[in-house]
Parts: C-alpha cells; structure tokens; sequence
C-alpha cells in the first residue's frame, strides 16, 4: 500500500468539488487534491441547464446567489477562462395567490444584495413576445441573470486550482474516508493509495452517501431523475431572458443555436434514480408535458418541434437545499445535495467550504453557515422559505 498525503483531499470533481478546490487555494490553502472517478464535469454537473438567477425566498441561498454573480460576470479575469454565460437577463412570474408572498420575498432579496425588478405584463410581453402572460399577477426581473455552462465552469474553477498549486487525480475512486478516532487521517483509493490529510471535503453528490454511511453518518438524498426537453421554436426569437414561469411550472431559456431549453419546475413527485443507471432520454410521458406546457405559455410561435432530450440526476435533500456542513467526524466538511441549485451558488459554495476549512463558519453574515448543516434535519428544523408560493414551493 502506497502513501501520498496532503492538506485537504475533496472527493469529487465536479462543479461543487472543484469550486471549493478553487476556493481554498484563494485563502492559501494549496497542498490541495482533487479525486474524480472519472474526469472532471462528467457527473451530475455536465447535465445542469446552468440557469443563472437569486430569485430564492430563502435569503442566504439568495446572498449566495447573489454574490457568485461577479465570479460568473468576470470569468475570464477571475478564473481565467471562460464559463459561457450568456447574460440574457431572468424573468419570473407567479399568479395572483402568490403576488403578496412574491412581494415579501423579492423585499428580503434586496435586503441581500439581489438587483430585482419590479416589471409589469407590458414590460414583459416586450422580452417574451409569444408569451401568453394573461394568467399571471406579478413579475420580477433581474437584468444580471442568465445561463452559463456548467462542464465549462467546472473545468475553469478546476484550471484556476491547479495553477494555484492544487493537483487534480481523474480517473480515481474514492472507496472510503479513513479516521483515527473522531478525526479524519485522510482517503483510500480503489488501487489500495491512501492519501493522508487532515481535512477531507466530501463533494460526490449521490455518491457521497455510501461513503458517510459507512461512519453512521445519515445524508437524506434522493437521486431525482430530471427530464430536460429541446425545442426548436420554428422561427427565430432574437434575444429573450431566461423565463421561470411559477403558474405553469416551467422555465424556458435559449440555447445559443436558437433552441429553447425546457425544465419542468413541478418537484412535487420526485422520480427516484440509480445515479449510475438512468435513462438520459426524456420518456413520452415527460415529453407530452413539455410540449403541452411550452404550447400553453409559447401560443405565438409559429411552427414548434422537440429538437432533442435528455436527462440527468439532481441530489434533492427534504428541503429541497444544500447540505454545506461539518460532520460528527473532525476534519470532515460536505457539500452536496444541491437539488438543482448547484450552478448558480457554485462560486459562494466554494467560499463557504473554504470558510468552514480554514474558519470553521462563513466570513459572510449574509450566509449563515448553520442554515446549511447537517444536522438541521435530525433536529427537525428544515431549510424553508418564509414566503412560500402555492404550487410553487421546490422553487423556493
């Protein structure tokens, strides 16, 4: 059995992974490496439709949001490469039960630092000319939102890394977390390496269960097949926002070849998933909702067609948010379960693992390190939003 040894191993070399690598060696922590079963971005991350936004009632994943927009607005100067955001501004609406919950939430938004506006039906007919906005009651809209791409920012947080010192092993599986006591002393690879260390962060997404569950510890994840639809609207729409549409529960983004991206924003029945084995094809079934949906809130275009589908797994913890946490077992931080929030926070999740690593709480009193523990869900104190929408709540 060899030995290798460094100041922190993160298991996972995807988006959350690499960006708590990136974070870290930005407070100095550089005897970092990076273990990815295959090769980084290949996961969960390369599925993400990289929607960019801070709409979120809960207000430290609305700080977290908020903040990561700079890292994505200045990629190429911050991380040195660049992560394919387009900012084509957000627009959400909701109907007109949920106006006085909307207008408390986008209250607490500002309160955090999120640029939002209040828009009227005409403002928005204007960006989404073949919409039918008749069932909704209010709008927001956030001039900095967009989309990004996920692969690329992972690989970009992963290049700043290693050339910040940090090294980066693909191909290579983690099989358990070593401890001595309460404490970790490091990893054990599949070739029989450990890699010693002090510190072991844990950012495998569904992965990361089995590996916590071998020390007792309980991560509650559900591996959630998410079905993505592309449709080619059979006419070109010029440039239009990123639509996150809370009466019908969808959102629609362009895709740079002139397609639109569907996702089903209904999480009210989860579609359990071997995050190893799935179906990347949307089902008929999933399909028909979208064709149904986009025709519903898209009547003004001309000639619609399903382009093509595709699917990937979301880690959705009981509250629908991320656990960013320090365990029972020193030494050991997790990120994971991001229940598709994870590209628009990637850059703040970095920071509040570095936090947590070099600190032991966020430097950012906007960003409470406790909303996120692990703990909360032992103790029954679940992360929600105070200004929940009907029909709407996975959206937070």
């Amino acid at each position: 059995m060899s030995t290798t040894s460094a100041d922190v191993v993160v298991i996972g070399g995807g988006l959350e992974g690499c960006a708590a690598a990136w974070a870290l060696t930005g407070r100095g922590v550089t005897d970092v490496v990076i273990v990815e079963r295959a090769t980084v971005g290949s996961g969960g991350t390369g599925k993400s439709s990289g929607v960019v936004r801070s709409h979120y009632g809960v207000s430290s994943l609305a700080a977290m949001a908020a903040s990561s927009l700079q890292t994505f607005e200045d990629a190429p100067l911050v991380l040195g490469a660049d992560v394919g955001f387009h900012q084509t501004g957000y627009v959400v609406g909701v109907g007109p039960e949920n106006v006085d919950a909307f207008a408390a939430s986008l209250e607490a938004q500002r309160a955090v630092g999120v640029k939002t506006e209040d828009v009227d039906h005409g403002e928005v007919q204007k960006l989404w000319p073949v919409a039918d906005l008749a069932p909704f009651g209010a709008f927001a809209y956030e001039p900095r939102g967009g989309y990004g791409d996920a692969y690329q920012t992972a690989q970009a947080f992963a290049g700043a890394a290693r050339r910040a010192g940090a090294r980066l092993r693909q191909g290579t599986t983690v099989t358990a977390i070593r401890t001595a006591g309460d404490r970790v002393t490091g990893v054990e690879l599949a070739d029989g390496t450990v890699v010693a260390a002090g510190t072991v962060v844990l950012a495998a997404g569904p992965w990361s269960v089995p590996l916590l569950a071998a020390h007792g510890i309980e991560l509650p994840l559900t591996a959630h097949r998410e079905q993505i639809v592309l449709v080619d609207p059979g006419q070109p729409l010029g440039p239009v926002p990123v639509f996150s549409d809370l009466v019908s529960l969808q959102y629609i983004r362009p895709e740079g070849t002139g397609q639109l991206l569907f996702g089903n924003s209904d999480l009210s029945v989860l579609e359990p998933a071997d995050p190893d084995r799935y179906s990347n094809r949307a089902s008929p079934d999933a399909v028909d909702v979208a064709v149904e949906k986009v025709g519903t809130r898209l009547p003004g275009l001309a000639d619609p067609a399903v382009a093509s589908t595709y699917a990937g797994c979301y880690d959705v913890t009981p509250d629908f948010n991320p656990v960013i946490s320090r365990t029972g077992l020193d030494g050991l931080v997790v990120a994971a379960g991001f229940s598709g929030h994870g590209y628009k926070i990637s850059p703040a999740v970095g920071r509040l693992v570095a936090d947590l690593v070099v600190d032991g709480t966020s430097s950012d009193p906007d960003i409470p390190a406790g909303d996120f523990r692990l703990s909360r869900f032992a103790e029954g104190a679940l992360l929600t939003s105070p200004h929940p929408y009907v029909g709407a709540g996975q959206m937070r």
